[in-house]
């Protein structure tokens, strides 16, 4: 409900909209044909106080600041509301300024993310457009020195206030705070030594896909938190982890997994999954009780089930995925991630996008000759080890997507794996099956031609310790890792 104060304010952005506005508790957005007008409303609530004009003013304009350079011509500036000397409304001009507000270009309701999920239109190219677009923003958001222990330590009591006056299971709270606080202390000095190499910044506070949308043909977010410094700093991965579990829920943990990789691919930050529990647990537990609060039981209840299965996280597994060129590595990789490991599933780490990353161009990209030299691929093989080897002891699965044709790479990788379950599987198909993949290929990692196979071909053998499986199939070669992997695989 707009205050009464504001009425006529509502009435003159109601009259250029042409409809009513969309209201939530803290602002009515008036949808015209072409522009959206949006307008805080004079309230005091218990994390923000917007009944001064100051305040609506300040926080206008800083989320014309914060938002406009990630969507360019998304937002389009802040404009007052003025009273002219013949006592009118006016929006802009000259007069006294008696409200502000945030003017933007509209966007078609069908191109919001929550909207595409809903119809089931999150494609492996709009997600990797996503993990793209998050990889981006973190990259720019400023470096916050914070304590995100004690942060996350905060977070925890406030949920478990909130959840209680909820009406949530008393239960089942009790057994979400025993958990949390026993993950707290356990990522106590993960999540200091987090901050201080500078992985705790200004993000975005409220990153689900709702405040996702399409805007010139690519995901872009929007309305970032811009009323409260403290909301919106953190780790970034805990502004991701809000990402992923909306995904989760809305859509499923495979396109959840799709970003969470592609996340990773374009930062090279695997390190987070070792706060995923936590922090996808923080997130899902914020939607449960804001869920019960609204009287909506249905969806509390399955947030705050999936809160606690973050916190009861299966254990970790490490599958390198061998062969040639061709045989359908990073498809079977994909298919086997979301089922494996703590949520939203294994970690998949391509040597193709390490090389990619390490010149600092996208995944899809091709590279020159050089950046395939002996020394280079050395180095490139060392990274895809060390990853292995640090997301296995952070409790993750991964899978280490490469042709492995060195049999010292294939020791590396399975002693990378440490403590946790190693499975080496090897693909194999005819080589024309190979070729006629390579030659379909487009938009992929892989700079891979068919000289490039059959050169490899002439001298690959396959290992005697791994599982081999026939590619040509991709379906029952799925099936076979899958049995192979058994309980892993769940």
């Amino acid at each position: 409900m707009i205050p009464a104060a504001q009425e006529a304010t509502a009435a003159l952005l109601r009259a250029l909209a042409g409809r009513p506005p969309i209201e939530t508790h803290i602002s009515a957005v008036f949808v015209g044909a072409d522009t959206v007008w949006k307008l805080r409303k004079a309230v005091r609530l218990p994390f923000l106080d917007f009944t001064g004009i100051a305040e609506r003013r300040r926080t206008a304009l800083r989320e014309l600041e914060l938002n406009a350079p990630h969507a360019p011509g998304l937002y389009r500036d802040v404009v007052p509301v003025v009273r002219r000397p013949d006592g009118a409304l006016a929006l802009g001009g000259e007069g006294e300024a008696i409200d502000w507000v945030v003017r933007m270009a509209r966007v078609p309701e069908g191109d919001f993310l929550d909207a595409v999920a809903a119809r089931g239109g999150l494609d492996d190219g709009l997600l990797d457009g996503l993990g793209d677009a998050v990889a981006a923003y973190h990259a720019a958001a400023p470096v916050v020195a914070e304590d995100e222990f004690a942060a996350q330590t905060r977070m925890t009591e406030g949920n478990l206030r909130s959840a209680r006056a909820a009406g949530l299971s008393a239960e089942e709270v009790a057994a979400w705070e025993s958990a949390m606080r026993a993950e707290l202390a356990r990522r106590a000095d993960w999540l200091r030594g987090r901050a201080a190499a500078g992985f705790v910044r200004r993000g975005h506070g409220d990153l689900h896909l709702g405040n996702l949308c399409l805007w010139r043909g690519r995901p872009v977010p929007f309305d970032a938190v811009e009323f409260d410094e403290a909301i919106a700093t953190g780790d970034v991965a805990y502004d991701l982890a809000f990402l992923l579990m909306d995904l989760e829920h809305r859509a499923g943990r495979p396109v959840a997994n799709r970003v969470l990789c592609r996340y990773v691919a374009r930062t090279g930050d695997w390190a987070l999954v070792a706060g995923l529990p936590l922090f996808l647990a923080q997130k899902a537990m914020v939607r449960a009780h804001v869920e019960a609060a609204r009287g909506h039981r249905a969806e509390a209840t399955a947030y705050l089930a999936l809160s606690l299965g973050y916190l009861r996280p299966p254990p970790p597994v490490v599958v390198a995925v061998g062969g040639l060129m061709g045989t359908g590595k990073t498809t079977l990789a994909r298919a086997l991630a979301p089922a494996l490991g703590p949520a939203p599933g294994a970690l998949v780490l391509r040597s193709d996008e390490v090389r990619k990353r390490r010149r600092g161009v996208a995944p899809e990209q091709r590279l020159p000759a050089d950046a395939y030299a002996e020394a280079e691929s050395r180095a490139v093989f060392a990274e895809l080890n060390r990853a292995v080897a640090e997301t296995a002891a952070a409790g993750h699965a991964a899978i280490a997507d490469a042709t492995w044709l060195d049999p010292a790479h294939r020791r590396a990788v399975a002693a990378a794996a440490g403590a946790v379950r190693f499975l080496g599987v090897w693909l194999e198909a005819p080589l024309p099956v190979l070729e006629a993949r390579i030659a379909a290929r487009h938009g992929d990692a892989s700079d891979a031609t068919v000289a490039v196979l059959r050169r490899a071909a002439q001298s690959a053998q396959r290992p005697a310790d791994w599982l081999v499986v026939d590619a040509s199939d991709g379906a029952r070669a799925l099936a076979t890792v899958r049995d192979a992997l058994g309980e892993n695989a769940c």
